[in-house]
Order: structure tokens, then sequence, then C-alpha cells
């Protein structure tokens, strides 16, 4: 069995994982990041990058490219899908206290691609593809990950694992730490077509939170593509979900055409608000998905994923360049980045899941009303500006160091 050594290992080379490992390995610091697939994952999910996140990648010179390659989307849109009533926020008020004050819609591949890259190229660092953790020892001085390849087992001991490897995390599994939650009981279907909705839909923003009774949706522009998110009942077997029928439903009710649209993509996933009981067991640590799970209203995934691997980054840049002790960093690593996935992350989310759900009746005229009237009163659009960029809960993440 072939066996190498390095300091931190990375599992996943999603955009969580190439982040903490470039951020790592740009700092000298040895890396392995080990990726199941043979390239990056061609993953659609995932679009949409929020004011704090492009500030952070701005000290990877990646942030101009993403500009470069994505769109700009200071407003967007809660919408009513039968009246057409539409509630506007623009995050451009916030340019005072960002240097973006807009979301980037760019889907997370590219910016994984660029990562890895970056990676290989650094000293001290290695991106290998087509390598599956299978399994992890961990001792006090050190974790031994295995890892499977094509044709062998890779051992690799190391300082520090890091498990970014998505939401079925083997990491996770290996350490037996409990994903409590939820799952929600209907399955989730997106659509991709580069059909112009713009042009069927009056003043269609990038992004559109639409509610309705019977079947509420998101509407998502990306460079070259719309996607169209909608639920989905669970008893709907996966090939009826993915016909052609299905689609014409779908698109016949959105813009009153749905034979005459084609779709690059149809996709079905289940949605989750699940998080991890600790981030942190030994010399281990759990970010992005393998940590944390939430529904897609409002792009906090993602971006929450890659705010996890910025803090823990550079706390053990610390550790190894600074002499920090290794037991406060990473324990302060896990008090701070869990605290903000339960108090705002999972609370967000959920409110904004149960807005777009809750399409009829008295309470949703309430919810309504209650968001109209945030929109109106500049104080408290500002807060929900700041609430919704992802700016206020990494400002309260400060004052817990």
């Amino acid at each position: 069995m072939q066996e190498i050594r390095t300091q931190v290992v990375v599992a996943g080379a999603g955009p969580v994982g190439t982040v903490a490992a470039f951020m790592l390995a740009s700092r000298g610091v040895d890396v392995v990041l080990l990726e199941d697939g043979a390239d990056c994952a061609l993953d659609l999910r995932a679009s949409t990058f929020h004011p704090p996140t492009l500030e952070m990648l701005e000290r990877f010179d990646i942030t101009p490219r993403l500009i470069e390659m994505g769109l700009k989307a200071p407003v967007y849109h809660f919408r009513e899908r039968r009246t057409g009533e539409v509630i506007d926020f623009d995050m451009s008020e916030l340019a005072d206290v960002t240097r973006h004050p807009y979301r980037i819609q760019c889907e997370q591949y590219h910016l994984s691609r660029m990562l890895s890259q970056k990676v290989r190229e650094q000293a001290g660092a290695e991106v290998l593809f087509n390598h599956r953790v299978v399994a992890l020892e961990q001792t006090s001085e050190d974790v031994t990950v295995y890892a499977e390849t094509p044709f062998a087992i890779l051992k690799i001991r190391a300082d520090y694992l890091i498990g970014a490897d998505g939401s079925n995390s083997t990491v996770r599994k290996w350490l037996g730490t409990q994903f409590a939650g939820f799952t929600y009981p209907e399955k989730f279907l997106c659509f991709t077509t580069e059909e112009p909705l713009e042009q069927h839909i009056e003043n269609l923003a990038y992004v559109n939170y639409v509610s309705d009774p019977e079947e509420w949706m998101v509407l998502l522009r990306v460079p070259s593509l719309w996607r169209v998110l909608v639920p989905a009942s669970m008893d709907a077997p996966d090939e009826e979900l993915l016909a052609d029928a299905k689609k014409n439903e779908v698109f016949e009710r959105l813009i009153g055409k749905g034979e005459e649209v084609e779709t690059q993509h149809r996709t079905i996933y289940r949605v989750h608000q699940r998080v991890a009981k600790s981030f942190l067991t030994g010399r281990t640590a759990l970010i992005g998905d393998a940590a944390h799970l939430n529904n897609p209203i409002g792009g906090f995934g993602m971006n929450s994923g890659i705010h996890d691997a910025f803090n823990l980054g550079e706390r053990l840049i610390r550790i190894y360049q600074h002499g920090a002790d290794a037991d406060t960093e990473l324990k302060a690593f896990e008090h701070q980045r869990r605290t903000t996935t339960h108090d705002f992350i999972q609370a967000q989310t959920i409110r904004n899941m149960e807005y777009l759900k809750e399409g009829d009746g008295q309470l949703h005229a309430r919810r309504k009303a209650e968001m109209a009237a945030i929109r109106d009163d500049p104080v408290r659009r500002r807060e929900f500006l700041l609430r919704q960029s992802m700016i206020e809960c990494l400002e309260k993440e400060k004052e817990m160091s």
C-alpha cells in the first residue's frame, strides 16, 4: 500500500473544499485535495455568490473572474404568481458597507475548477481526482486517511483532515457524527432552459421567489440559462417527473407554452435542514454540506460553506505560522460556525421556505403584508437586506471572537 505524508488532507473538491485547500496551500501549508470524481462535479444547484463571499474571494484574485463570467443581480423579487404582484429589494442600498452590493449569479463549478487548478500550482500541494475516502483513523498526534483509487488504496497521514465531501459525507459517517434535523416532505424538481422567460413574464429579475398555493417556484438566471425549481409529490415516480409531460405542464402554467420549451437539464433532489452535532472531532473538521444542509431559498448553502472554509483556514494558518494554540483555535471555529448555522442559516432559510409554501389563506396574507411593510420601511428594509445578504451574520460572528 502506498503511503504519503502531508499536513492537511481536504476531502471533496467542490467550492468549499477547493477554497479550503487553496487558502492553505497558498500560505505554505502542505495539502492533499481528494476528489471522488474525475473532475470537479458539474453541479448546477448552487449559483449565487453573496457580497461577503465575493469579498473573501478577492484575496484569491477570483472575484473579478466570477463577476466577468456571471451576472450581477442587485435586485431580487418575492412574487405572487397568480396576481403578478412583486415585492422587490435592491442590494444597491448596501453600497456603504460592501464593495459588492449585489449577488453574482454564476454556477459553482466554475469556482471549483479555477481553484483546483490554482491548488495544483502551489508547492507542497496535490490534487488527486478519482480518489474516494473510504476510511479514517485518528490519534492524539495525527489522522490517517485511506483513499480508494481504481486500482489501489492510498494511505495518507496528516496533521488534520477537513471533510468537505458533501451531504453524504463519508468523513462524517466514519466519525459517527449525528446529523440532526429533517427532510422536506417533497421532491424538488429543477429544469434548466434557454427559453427567454423574461420575454414572457413582465419585470422579471435575475432572482425570483414565486409564491403560489399550488406550486411555488424559484426562477434564477445564470449566464446562459434560466433555472426553474418546483416542488413535486413524493408519490410521483422519478421517471414521471422527468418526462416531457411534466415539463410541459410546468412551463404551460408558467408562461402559457409547454411543448415548445426545450430543457438542457432535468434534475430531482431532496432538500434537508440538518446540522452536524459537532463540526470538530479530534483532528477532523466538517465544513459545508458535510456539516450543515438547508433549503435553497436565499442561496445560503454554498456561501455558508465557503465561510466555514475561510474561518477554519485562517485558524489553521495561525496554528502553523504563528504558533497559535490549536485547541483554542479549533474550538473557536466550531463555536462560531455552529452558532451562525443554527441562529442564522437554518432559521432564515426555514422562514424563506414558509413564505413561499404558504401560498393561500390568511397566514400567507399576513406574511405578504409583513414583507411589503419591510420593503416600504427604510430602516426595516436595510435590516432585511443586511440579513439576506449574509453581512449581518458575519458581523455577529466577529463579536464572538
